[in-house]
């Protein structure tokens, strides 16, 4: 796998903007001490799944019982019967505030019919409904989403990344049994989990691997049943940090048994919880792509930056020349912190996570050139995350 030292976050352009229209808020962030807020999104456009309604109610059992209130918003819609007894009364969607009360957000399955990518077709947020979910996740909101959560809003493409890396639902053979593995058994969510799980259910091929882009949970072994197109590689359930927010999705769960299993209940548990900021661990979702752009714009410290002006003040040419200087010394330490990541990467991807430790601990070293405590902190999650792959 190449890595690709110089993408960014996925737009912040986008992120001013909504800053400078005070779209952004924080979410109600959950604490072991008081109850939290979540909403299921249940409202179907196009074919409906089953499960949904299995979904919302084993979601509203398990608030019951850890901690956390659940809000509805599923109305009927043209042949889709909805749920009129637990629905909201009209889109919780209006704006980034009002979202924050939420410290996550579950779509269970919402799917609108938007797959021929047909921009005119009706979709299960318009443009104002969108822009008040970008604002709430990138006020530092939770998403998670749930089976078809990536057969929804085919035409906008932020959620799309928001879901994933781009991955959306492309087709899957009929019902059966396959072997799930463990990708990450240290993080909340998968922690306890069989590293061998066998299920039966329907199982996703996406329209493109996500790996490069988000931190892989789960596998799917396309040895242990028919039908599969991804290769060996197939993720099926995946995280990430994403524009200031958390990100969770679980391709598995559209049979209605999932939602008795209790295995599978204390996995999406783990999403929920993660996603609500409630639990950390196993890296915290970070990938290598993440930690490069966060070392892509770190730069000259607070302290050098003061330094230079005092110069520049009292002597401009000798103030430049000190300017040229330290960015020729910052840059030379970038690239070195970039060339340890870039070698963890690699040892990573062979399955070589001593090699990778090494690496990382040399990064890490060498990070503490920086004053960006963002910076150390995410390299930190990246030799954890492989700390707990190699047991």
């Amino acid at each position: 796998m190449q890595r690709r030292f110089q993408r960014l976050i996925a737009g912040p352009g986008a992120v001013g903007v909504a800053l400078s229209l005070g779209l952004v808020a924080s979410p109600a962030h959950a604490d072991d001490d008081e109850r939290y807020r979540v909403l299921v999104v249940g409202e179907t456009l196009g074919f409906r799944h089953s499960h949904i309604d299995e979904t919302t109610n084993a979601v509203i059992a398990l608030g019951a019982e850890h901690g956390f209130d659940v809000d509805v918003w599923d109305p009927p819609q043209g042949n889709s019967p909805g749920q009129p007894a637990l629905t909201l009364p009209s889109s919780p969607f209006t704006t980034a505030g009002d979202l924050a009360k939420y410290a996550t957000i579950i779509f269970a399955s919402p799917v609108d019919g938007t797959n021929n990518l047909d921009p005119a077709r009706p979709r299960l947020l318009d443009d104002t409904e969108v822009a008040a979910f970008q604002g709430y996740i990138r006020g530092g909101g939770g998403y998670v989403g749930l089976h078809a959560a990536t057969d929804t809003l085919h035409t906008v493409p932020w959620y799309s990344e928001l879901t994933g890396g781009g991955a959306r639902f492309r087709n899957h053979p009929a019902q059966q049994t396959a072997t799930m593995r463990v990708e990450n058994p240290s993080h909340p969510s998968t922690q306890g989990l069989p590293a061998e799980w066998v299920r039966f259910d329907e199982w996703y091929n996406y329209t493109t691997n996500p790996r490069e882009d988000v931190h892989v949970l789960l596998t799917l072994d396309e040895s242990t049943y028919t039908g599969g197109t991804m290769g060996e590689d197939h993720p099926l359930s995946w995280c990430q940090n994403f524009e200031g927010g958390r990100s969770w999705y679980e391709g598995a769960g559209h049979t209605d048994a999932s939602w008795t299993d209790p295995v599978f209940l204390q996995h999406i548990l783990g999403g929920i919880e993660w996603t609500a900021g409630l639990t950390s661990g196993g890296g915290d979702c970070v990938t290598f792509a993440e930690v490069d752009a966060v070392l892509a714009g770190v730069g000259l410290s607070d302290k050098v930056e003061a330094g230079i002006v005092k110069v520049e003040r009292k002597n401009p040419t000798a103030g430049a020349a000190l300017r040229k200087a330290a960015e020729r010394l910052h840059a030379a330490l970038v690239a070195k912190v970039a060339g340890q990541l870039d070698a963890a990467e690699l040892a990573a991807d062979a399955g070589d996570t001593a090699g990778a430790i090494k690496s990382l601990q040399k990064a890490a070293v060498l990070g503490y050139g920086f004053d960006d405590e963002t910076l150390r902190a995410k390299i930190a999650d990246l030799v954890e995350w492989q700390r707990g792959l190699a047991g």
